[in-house]
């Protein structure tokens, strides 16, 4: 059943090598070594998943959130991101506002930041 079933998440990164640094050093993620032999490199993700970080050419980085990252507290891990260097977006549009970097929505709280590719990560928190 797929539901049951472990995920690897595969992300295009044109540079591989800056892109596995990013992971490991800013996010803090363990490399896990390289994937299928197409180049591809493999972090431990939290319950058996993976992420994977897969050669393409500049560009090929999507617009929206690709990958988020569910957390108890997420000023904390903000704050512990941003001393590793990563930069988190701030948002003034009528649908989506962020103060100290973080919006509200409904029972969730959310940030959002760029690796060093260019895909969007978001960090949540459910509320309790």
């Amino acid at each position: 059943m797929l539901t049951a079933t472990r995920t690897t998440t595969i992300l295009p990164v044109s540079d591989p090598d800056r892109a596995s640094r990013f992971y490991a050093d800013q996010l803090g993620l363990t490399p896990l070594g390289g994937g299928p032999g197409d180049g591809t490199r493999l972090f431990e993700l939290g319950r058996g998943d993976a992420l994977g970080l897969m050669p393409a050419e500049e560009g090929a980085q999507s617009g929206h959130t690709v990958l988020t990252f569910e957390v108890d507290d997420l000023e904390s891990e903000i704050g512990d991101l941003q001393r590793r260097g990563v930069r988190f977006e701030d948002y003034d549009l009528p649908e989506l506002k962020t103060v100290n970097h973080i919006a509200v929505l409904g029972s969730q709280k959310a940030a959002w930041f760029h690796d060093s590719e260019g895909n969007v990560l978001c960090l949540h928190e459910v509320a309790g």
